[in-house]
């Protein structure tokens, strides 16, 4: 390895997966404000993630809908909007 290139704060870190509420625990130099307590009983620092490989459709095989900012809600009221004024639009006939 070359000397001086790699971070010095190598340590073990818990990632958590909010959607499916699933944890691990691996070695990160990633930095965090937070800290858990693991299932050994040690304090670790945490991150949180919106998706992992346990809750990605491409792992999992299965289509799951992973919303935490809102933002299906929004583009389903959008949507939503333009078909209601598609419904109300009179429909231009043109008599030949």
């Amino acid at each position: 390895m070359k000397l001086g290139i790699h971070p010095e704060n190598y340590r073990l870190v818990v990632f958590k997966d909010l959607s499916i509420d699933y944890s691990f625990i691996t070695k990160s130099c990633v930095e965090t404000k937070e800290t858990i307590v693991w299932e050994d009983g040690n304090e670790y620092p945490i991150v949180k993630l919106e998706i992992s490989n346990m809750s990605h459709p491409f792992y999992t095989g299965k289509v799951k809908l992973v919303d935490t900012a809102g933002r299906v809600d929004k583009f389903r009221t959008r949507y939503a909007k333009k078909e209601e004024t598609k419904k109300e639009e009179p429909k231009n006939e043109e008599t030949k």
